[in-house]
């Protein structure tokens, strides 16, 4: 529904131009806007007005018409005085309100067809018969966006999102739930996902700076057709999880970089528990101290180089092997070596995901 703020707007800028006093009242008489320094009209004729037939009327020096939404009373319009200047700006103020409804309920109406698509709530036939009533081209390569926020119900961040895609007809921004933004963002022919990461690039900035909120932006795979949105929809809420539980580091997340994590995510717990007792016997890697697990992934990440390692670590390489050897005494398994590294790194990653599945 259109908000009384903008009814407002509307009639103060042509109170502006024409100096005529207009109000917007609903049909049982409140008033939802007007310029009337002081006066209130009257309840009873509008009421009178309201179960009458005609569309306009002037009664106590004042013209009142009817604003239709859909061929059905929505609001009533009084405008100050009798003469022609009243009417005809009366008439030209009813014409730019009941636009205002249309224009603002097609919004609300594709915002709702969107979260009907991305949510599987639509027949196939019902999405493109939809689309085509809403002038939505089915046929468009789109990507969807979710970004999620710190905080819930953040307005201001809405807001920003809106602001930004507003002016492309192919864009949609829609919320699903407390603390989620979506955005169903439409990419032209040549715009692969070099470009899809430069959206999400600019999403991040632009919250993190005018919203100041901080935010995580995660996104699916590129589709051709409307019915697909709701695929694009899942991997990129797929995306934004794994990335909570193995990349916790990173603010931008996309479907198609997630390797190893978006299988792990798939696994059952009870095949992932059988896996862990299978190579670390009862003893989990939680069990290990603050240091070994600093040492592991340092080793990690630069690719199994002992000398490396022990550079960024500062410590001497000895010792940096004496803890390798003390860790395979305790796990049974020798991360220098490829396999073992593989398994163990495995085994991180799969304890990450039972951490977060219990506390869900």
């Amino acid at each position: 529904m259109i908000s009384g703020q903008i009814i407002q707007t509307s009639l103060d800028e042509l109170r502006g131009i024409t100096r005529i006093d207009l109000c917007v009242c609903d049909l049982e008489g409140n008033v939802t806007a007007t310029t009337f320094a002081e006066e209130t009209p009257d309840s009873d004729a509008i009421y009178h007005f309201v179960q009458s037939g005609a569309d306009s009327q002037v009664m106590q020096g004042y013209y009142f018409f009817k604003i239709l939404d859909d061929e059905t009373p929505e609001y009533v319009l009084i405008a100050k005085g009798s003469s022609e200047d009243a009417y005809m700006i009366g008439k030209v103020a009813v014409c730019q309100i009941q636009n205002l409804l249309i224009a603002y309920r097609e919004r609300y109406d594709e915002s709702n067809y969107i979260q009907n698509v991305l949510l599987d709530n639509l027949l196939l036939v019902d999405i493109y018969n939809r689309a085509k009533k809403l002038r939505i081209e089915c046929e468009a390569r789109r990507v969807v966006y979710i970004v999620e926020t710190k905080q819930e119900k953040d307005a201001s961040a809405l807001e920003l999102v809106k602001t930004l895609f507003i002016s492309s007809p192919g864009d949609f921004v829609v919320a699903v739930d407390e603390k989620s933004i979506i955005l169903v963002k439409e990419l032209q022919d040549d715009e692969e996902y070099e470009k899809a990461e430069d959206v999400a690039k600019m999403l991040l900035d632009m919250l993190n700076a005018e919203a100041m909120s901080s935010v995580r932006v995660a996104y699916g795979t590129i589709v051709n057709e409307i019915r697909y949105l709701s695929k694009s929809y899942k991997e990129a809420k797929m995306a934004l999880d794994v990335g909570k539980i193995f990349y916790e580091e990173k603010s931008i997340i996309a479907y198609n970089t997630l390797g190893i994590g978006r299988l792990i995510y798939q696994l059952p717990i009870p095949l992932c528990e059988m896996f862990m007792n299978e190579v670390f016997e009862g003893h989990l890697p939680e069990d290990l101290d603050e240091e070994t697990l600093t040492t592991i992934n340092k080793f990690f990440e630069n690719s199994l180089n002992v000398s490396e390692t022990a550079r960024q670590l500062f410590i001497h390489r000895n010792t940096l092997v004496y803890r390798l050897e003390k860790l395979q005494k305790s796990t049974g398994l020798d991360i220098r070596v490829f396999e073992d590294a593989l398994t163990f790194r495995i085994a991180l990653m799969v304890n990450a995901y039972m951490k977060y599945s219990l506390d869900q």
